[in-house]
């Protein structure tokens, strides 16, 4: 009767990095045990050679021996002695946890405005007084309207908009004393259909986009 000693998957060792199998796992283990430097050094190098053609897509991959050999003492253990043209990683290395980084906290209680929405206030407030620093903060005040409604489809007055513009500039922007008005809210989020059937918004004036003249209205 002819008996066979099978061995089982479950019955192996571990894989360290399994994508490249127990071949190359057995290769290691066998280079470490190598009496001198000089042949663990040859074996290593050919062991290099073997995991970069079972991974032939990370060639294009910036630092690509960098990570093989880096695999290579993971695989050992780190209990391989053999000469690396790179930085030898530790264990200490590998095991340290990454720097906690903060979570991103949004400078605005109004997030329907977006994150930009602050630039484009602060960017306001540089620029010299006059006539296009006027248009450029209606065409923020339009654009804040939009997002207003894009948020809540509703309606929304100019006095809400204006009130957080104050809120958003440290009450630099006073829009409540001017006598225009914004862009109707039906001119802001209406949109036209060409020939070809693709959605458009309505062509640019002045002040922003969203009617025919973006000029800020004078109130009746």
């Amino acid at each position: 009767m002819i008996e066979f000693d099978l061995e089982y998957n479950s019955e192996r060792e571990l894989l360290i990095i399994p994508e490249y199998g127990r071949h190359v796992q057995k290769l290691v283990n066998h280079c470490i045990k190598l009496e001198t430097k000089e042949e663990r050094n040859k074996m290593a190098n050919a062991i290099i050679d073997v995991m970069g053609n079972l991974q032939p897509h990370l060639r294009d991959v910036p630092d690509f021996k960098h990570k093989l050999w880096d695999q290579l003492f993971i695989m050992s253990d780190f209990k391989l002695d053999a000469d690396s043209p790179y930085k030898t990683l530790t264990k200490e290395e590998l095991k340290a946890k990454p720097e906690k980084l903060q979570y991103p906290k949004s400078a605005s209680k109004y997030k329907f405005y977006g994150h930009n929405i602050q630039t484009m206030i602060d960017t306001a407030l540089t620029w010299e007084e006059g006539e296009l620093k006027e248009a450029l903060i209606f065409t923020i005040a339009n654009h804040m309207k939009k997002c207003y409604l894009n948020w809540n489809k509703d309606t929304v007055e100019d006095d809400i908009i204006f009130k957080h513009l104050s809120e958003l500039s440290n009450n630099k922007i006073n829009l409540t004393s001017k006598d225009e008005t914004l862009s109707e809210s039906k001119n802001l989020l209406r949109k036209k259909v060409t020939n070809k059937g693709k959605n458009v918004s309505k062509g640019k004036g002045k002040y922003g986009s969203g009617s025919k003249s973006n000029k800020p209205q004078r109130k009746r």
